[in-house]
């Protein structure tokens, strides 16, 4: 069972390569945000058509990545310029 203990959920500004598995948008977490993705914290990513979201959190036993796509229509989504992460 998925559970959230964290206090916060970080969006990620600007599109993010949807490639990106575990590591990689744990790598973008600490680069970006200096962050620690074990924070159990939620990290969330959106592509550039901002119609794929991606979620990044820690739990007890591991790392979990979530994927939404949706079928119609778009995320609101900060753009790179927006100041940093959107808590």
């Amino acid at each position: 069972m998925l559970t959230f203990v964290g206090r916060r959920i970080f969006l990620v500004p600007g599109a993010t390569d949807m490639r990106r598995s575990f590591n990689g948008l744990s790598g973008l977490a600490r680069e970006l945000l200096s962050a620690t993705p074990e924070s159990r914290d939620l990290f969330v990513f959106c592509n550039a058509g901002h119609n794929r979201l991606k979620v990044l959190v820690y739990d007890e036993s591991g790392v979990w990545v979530l994927a939404k796509r949706l079928d119609a229509g778009t995320f609101a989504w900060p753009c790179e310029r927006d100041a940093g992460s959107v808590v």
